[in-house]
Order: structure tokens, then sequence, then C-alpha cells
């Protein structure tokens, strides 16, 4: 049964408060390589449709522009308010779309489609829904009430009046980034956002009868304190979203430009950001929502914490998500696709992408095949970071091995873990402990066979983000 208990122990928490993967796959992007293109896509697509039982298919559109630069934000994106740009990418995003399409047998069921940015507001409600019309009209999507169709919005730039178009093109999912309510701290990463923006984004989505409402919030972004975070889980409670994603702020600015602009005299050091994060557990779970994972959380209802109470709960490039063992089709820039045995991207710079398309080419940039320790450990991972749990026989049986001696090494790296109290190791399974439940990421990289840097790495910097 999975392990839903949380319980919160700062210490252990302060301790293992280090870098490490957030495992939306595994292997992870740094291990794709340029060796990975077209023709190799193309031959995943052909095995995944030979499959005796074809996997159902989930979509995810890549649209990147914003109006403006949030400081925080490590996504792709691109900033510009030229609506012109929105037309163009459109035009390509269609081309790429009757290039990638017909790589799939029309038979195969498409379960998920989701837009995610950059600001896929920054389209009109028009444009949106008419890009996500052509997607059902390619792809086999079945019954409405099966079926998960999900865009993330910016409050700033959305209008209630949209939320009935996009209801009508069968959107039935939105997710609202909100990060912080104090105007200090919105005015500090250039982001001001205000309350009845929001609200009044939340209240058309309910009336357009969306199934989920989503609410994405930060925790350590420069100027928070537990007053003002407070404030926000207090408006974000009462506003009552379906599910709440609370995140850890990272701090990399040799990887993302914008946060160059970030004080780094007002960013929170480790004990007050450990206090935030309390004070988002406390007061989530005190408002009835369950801790689904990896940040997230659920009211008891929705489809995500029903999911994760059976077992089949999944997770993706995408988050989240009630339908497991799918393929993964990416479109757009910087797009991730998980087709078959493989991972593969497309450019994450504009140009390339374009030049791609403009030229008839699936845009591949990059990407792997995966061999068959890949495909185990992604299985073990899986489980662990969807369920709190690696099932040993389910694993042994599924790919021939015996855990116990194939997982010696792992193993080693395991044990301190469970000394601390994270997890418990049976013959039957591997759990986290309620202690454990906050620190997947950590459990998980015990048996992450790439995690190491080369010796001669010149640089030290992280290449992910902490833990808490």
């Amino acid at each position: 049964m999975p392990q839903t208990a949380l319980a919160f122990d700062a210490d252990l928490l302060r301790r293992y408060d280090r870098p490490g993967p957030r495992y939306t796959s595994y292997p992870t992007a740094p291990q794709f390589h340029p060796g990975f293109g077209e023709a190799e896509l193309r031959a995943a697509a052909a095995r995944s449709n030979g499959d005796p039982i074809p996997r159902p298919l989930s979509l995810y559109v890549h649209v990147p522009f914003c109006h403006s630069p949030c400081f925080y934000c490590g996504c792709n994106r691109v900033i510009t308010r030229d609506p012109a740009r929105g037309e163009a990418y459109l035009a390509r995003l269609r081309r790429e779309i009757a290039l990638t399409a017909p790589l799939f047998d029309r038979d195969r069921r498409a379960v998920q489609l989701h837009f995610g940015g950059g600001t896929p507001n920054f389209l009109s409600a028009t444009q949106l829904a008419d890009l996500a019309l052509l997607l059902q009209s390619r792809f086999h999507f079945g019954p409405a009430a099966d079926c998960d169709i999900s865009i993330e919005l910016d409050p700033r730039h959305g209008r209630p009046q949209d939320l009935p178009v996009l209801a009508e093109a069968g959107f039935n999912r939105v997710s609202l980034g909100v990060q912080d309510f104090d105007p200090a701290v919105q005015q500090a990463v250039n982001r001001e956002q205000g309350i009845e923006d929001t609200a009044a984004i939340i209240e058309a989505a309910r009336g357009a009868g969306m199934q989920s409402i989503n609410i994405d919030l930060i925790y350590g972004l420069p100027g928070q304190c537990l007053e003002g975070f407070g404030r926000t889980l207090e408006i974000v409670t009462e506003l009552r979203p379906d599910r709440l994603a609370v995140y850890s702020y990272a701090h990399l600015p040799h990887l993302f430009k914008a946060q160059k602009q970030i004080d780094a005299r007002l960013l929170l050091d480790g004990e007050a950001k450990l206090a935030l994060l309390q004070l988002a557990v406390e007061r989530l779970t005190a408002a009835g929502y369950v801790y689904i994972g990896m940040d997230h959380f659920a009211l008891p209802g929705d489809a995500l914490a029903r999911a994760r109470a059976r077992g089949d709960l999944h997770r993706n490039f995408m988050g989240y998500t009630t339908h497991a063992d799918s393929d993964l089709i990416g479109l757009g820039v910087s797009a991730i696709s998980h087709i078959a045995d493989t991972y593969s991207q497309n450019p994450r710079d504009l140009p390339a992408w374009e030049a791609a398309i403009d030229a008839g080419r699936l845009p591949v940039a990059r990407g792997m095949v995966l061999d068959a320790d890949d495909e185990l450990r992604a299985d073990l991972i899986q489980g662990l970071m969807c369920h709190g749990e690696i099932p040993i026989p389910a694993l042994e049986a599924r790919h021939g091995i015996a855990f116990a001696e194939y997982f010696a090494a792992d193993l080693a790296r395991l044990y301190p873990l469970a000394e601390d109290g994270l997890v418990t190791i049976a013959p039957d399974a591997i759990r986290a402990t309620p202690r454990g439940q906050l620190l997947l990421r950590n459990i998980a990289m015990c048996f992450d066979r790439y995690l190491a840097p080369p010796a001669d790495a010149a640089d030290t910097r992280p290449r992910y983000s902490r833990a808490i």
C-alpha cells in the first residue's frame, strides 16, 4: 500500500539538504547526447507501434514566450511582447505536428495533452483552442471523461472570458502560477500579481466546468518571511484549489541568467527556508490536503490523491499524472519525448528548432536509448517517487534479477539513510518512512548510477536544485 503519512523532521531535512535530480526521468536529461537524432526517434516510434499492446500516448506542447521575465525562472522561455512571434511559432508547430503524428498508429489512444511554458496564454484563447482541436484531430483521443487536457496559465495575462473558450476545446484542467502574494517578494522577483485577478480566473475555470485547478507556490524566494508566506498560504487555502505544488527555489544563476537579477542579499539562509517549508506542510495538511510526493499536495477527492491511494500514480516530465505507462510526445522548442525505450529532446534554442522545422526534419537535438539497467532503475525510481516504496519481488520478477545481489553497492549507500530513519529495508520492500517522505530524491539518488561527477570535472557548480 502506498505510504502517505508525512512527518517533518527539521534535523534530518537540514542534514540531507543537498543538490540532486528531481527524477522526472531516469536517466536524467544531462545524460542525453547528440548521437541520438531523427532516425533514432523514428525507429523508436516504430518499435512502440509494434508492441503487442501499444502504450497510450501523452502529448506535451511547449509555448516559450513570456511578456516579461520572472527573475526566479529556470524554464526555457523567450521574452517578447510581439504577438506576431506567436503566430510564426504556431505555424511551425502545425508543421511539427504534421511530421510527428504519422509516426504513430492512428488507433493508438491519446489520454493526455498538456500546454506548458513559458506562458501558454501568451497566445490567445482562440489560438490555443484551435491548436488543441488540431491535435485532437491528428491523434486518437478517447472520451473527454477519460482524458486530461490541461494548460498552465498566467493570471496576469488571462481573462475570465477565455476559460469557456478553452473548455469548449476540451481543456479540463488548469494550473496557475502564483509563487507568493507578498508584494515585496513579487517586486523582488519581477512578478506583480493581484489576488483578485487570480481569484477571478479560478472562479471562471470552475464556472466553465474545469475538473481540477492547481496553484504553484515557491518557498525560498528573496525577501520571504513566515508572516508573509503564511498570509499567502491563508489566501490560497481559501481559494481552495484541488492541487498545490510548493516548490523550493533553486538559486543557480550560472545556469539561469534571469536569476542574476535577484539581489542575493535578500535570499534566505537554510534555516529560514526550512521554516517556510514546515509552515507550508503544517498549513496544507491542516487544511485537508494530502501529500502526494515531491512538493505536491491534493485534496483527497482529486484524481491524483485517488491514484496514489490505488497505487497507479505516475511521474514524467509533466509532473505527477494518473496516466501511467504512456509514451510521451513532446512538441515545440526544448520539449522532451519518451518513446518506447528512448528519451529525446528538441533544440533548446528557438532558432535551431525553427531551422529544423523549416528543413522538414523532426527537430531532435539529443537523446538516448535506455539499456536494461537503465530501464530497471527507472522502474525502481518511478515506484519510489510515486508511492514511496520499492517493491522488491515485483522488480525481481519483471527484470529477472536477484535484488540484493544486483543492487549490493546501492544498498550500501542506502544503509546510512535507513540508520537515520528515512527508510525501512525488508525482504518484500524498501519503504520511505513518514520522516523520509520529503527526501524521496535523496533515497532515489542511492540507486542512480550516473550521479557521481567525472573525477576530472572542472566545473564543480551544482547542476541540480537542493532537496529542500
